[in-house]
């Protein structure tokens, strides 16, 4: 292990309770009592619809209205409806139901009314333990992190990510992984962040396989749910580096998936840290059980059947240039600097879907 003696280091807890485990959907109106949240506005995507009618049923003492129209990116445009339905309805609390979409959307009207959120993720995005949020507008995304974004309480129950499909669900364990992976060689990094980073990144790599091969699996997806969680904690403690400046690059701009971005990006964005972080790589290969971070990381997107390329997702081959220039402007924090050659050319790798390619500082 790298000697880091004399030790020096900050680190800051973040103010938000967390309740795990099977079945715990059903305490959302005595956690919501407990933080004065009456009279709720439940936030979800179209296709968890039934889920937030599920949820809004429970409260049977005050009435509970539902927006089910969060997207993906938080556009402006959904987040100026649903003001206006906070507005016209008085709701005195917010809840998202569903992924990174739903509980975006929560946050953007958190940050705008100042309304305690629940959060109850679908997904292993890790959004919800995050001060963290991206907006896209005329075509940008915009992130910025601020606690006035911050849920107050996640619940975390393994039962609402049982209709998450297989694909889905590694995407998305491939998403959260990120943000640990990302954690190690943050400029804020620190050794209480960096032990939970590598023990969410052994509990995705082990379970996202089990949930591939048996879905219905609990224990496997109770697994991924909780490497998740310590995974997205990570994120929340320490700045976002190059992996999340790109993703937010290629999904803003050209609107793509953003788990499957996530999940094509990572092994190559590791690959091109490489040598500016040595013992980052060194903890990634070692929560993996790989040779090195970078095929590790690639070899278990192939072996989890995720999209392999860009152009798979529909990102333009004439747009890797533009979205080079993009990276490069007010850039996040990172311990190789990017420059626009390198950068394109690891973008035309992940275009075409080759394996990543660590290459000379």
């Amino acid at each position: 292990m790298e000697d880091v003696s004399p030790m020096r280091f900050d680190y800051r807890a973040l103010p938000a309770r967390v309740l795990f485990g099977a079945g715990r959907r059903r305490e959302t109106p005595e956690v919501a009592r407990q933080l004065g949240c009456a009279h709720p506005l439940i936030v979800c995507t179209p296709e968890q619809k039934d889920l937030a009618d599920a949820i809004a049923s429970l409260f049977t003492g005050s009435p509970a209205h539902i927006f089910p129209e969060a997207a993906m990116h938080t556009p402006w445009n959904v987040t100026s409806r649903a003001l206006a339905l906070v507005q016209e309805t008085g709701v005195a609390s917010l809840i998202a139901v569903g992924g990174g979409s739903a509980i975006g959307l929560a946050k953007a009207l958190a940050l705008r009314t100042g309304l305690p959120q629940i959060a109850l993720p679908t997904t292993y995005a890790g959004s919800e333990v995050t001060p963290i949020i991206g907006e896209t507008q005329d075509g940008e995304k915009r992130t910025r992190r601020t606690l006035d974004v911050l849920p107050e309480a996640v619940i975390y129950d393994v039962e609402l990510t049982l209709t998450l499909p297989a694909r889905l669900s590694a995407t998305s364990g491939l998403n959260a992984m990120a943000h640990a992976v990302e954690a190690l060689y943050s400029v804020d990094a620190n050794p209480v962040t960096s032990i939970m980073a590598e023990q969410g990144i052994a509990a995705l790599a082990a379970a996202l396989p089990e949930i591939l091969a048996n879905p219905a699996s609990l224990d496997a997806r109770n697994r991924a749910q909780y490497g998740a969680w310590l995974c997205g904690t990570c994120l929340g403690s320490v700045g976002m580096a190059l992996h999340h400046k790109v993703c937010h690059v290629l999904g803003g701009t050209f609107d793509l998936p953003h788990a499957d971005t996530h999940a094509i990006m990572l092994a190559h964005v590791v690959a091109y840290q490489a040598g500016a972080a040595p013992h980052a790589m060194r903890r990634i290969a070692h929560a993996l059980e790989a040779d090195d971070a970078w095929s590790g990381l690639h070899a278990l997107a192939a072996r989890l059947h995720v999209p392999q390329s860009l152009a798979e997702i529909g990102m333009p081959h004439d747009g890797i240039g533009r979205a080079a220039d993009l990276v490069l402007q007010q850039a996040y924090a990172n311990p190789r600097t990017p420059d626009y050659d390198s950068i394109r050319a690891m973008l035309e790798r992940a275009w075409r879907g080759a394996a990543p390619q660590p290459d000379s500082l």
